[in-house]
């Protein structure tokens, strides 16, 4: 099923990259964002999902926004990342991390998970390499 992803990257490249994959996965981007406010602006569109690093141009912001996305916007949240660990046991309502670099059939299943979460599809088997967090 396709979904509008929203990618929150401060590296240009490896944003593109992500955008790519995406198309080639016939998804949707809704566009690239490199901070809170860049974020916060897009996730006005239609966004199923949203692709979150945690350390942006505006700092380490990455999980204040995935906890905006969810509580004011209802945006499933996944966090591609190098520092996991700076996300402790997790943030609320966010479904989880996946640590970088991420390839495309790891990014596949990732997207194939959260949509599938979104669609409350049954009960979706998470990819390996998703650290999910608590509900709670």
């Amino acid at each position: 099923m396709p979904a509008n992803i929203l990618i929150v990257e401060d590296e240009f490249l490896i944003a593109i990259e992500m955008e790519e994959v995406l198309r080639e996965l016939g998804h949707a981007s809704v566009g690239i964002a490199d901070n809170r406010g860049a974020a916060l602006a897009l996730a006005n569109q239609d966004v199923d999902v949203a692709l979150v690093d945690v350390n942006l141009v505006d700092g380490a912001t990455g999980p204040e926004i995935g906890a905006q996305l969810v509580d004011e916007y209802g945006i499933d949240v996944i966090f591609i990342t190098a520092n996991p660990a700076q996300l402790g046991k997790g943030v609320k309502g966010t479904l989880g991390a996946v640590e970088k670099p991420v390839d495309f059939h790891e990014l596949a299943e990732v997207l194939d998970y959260a949509i599938a979460v979104k669609a409350h599809a049954g009960s979706p088997t998470p990819p390996a390499r998703l650290m999910l967090f608590d509900a709670a």
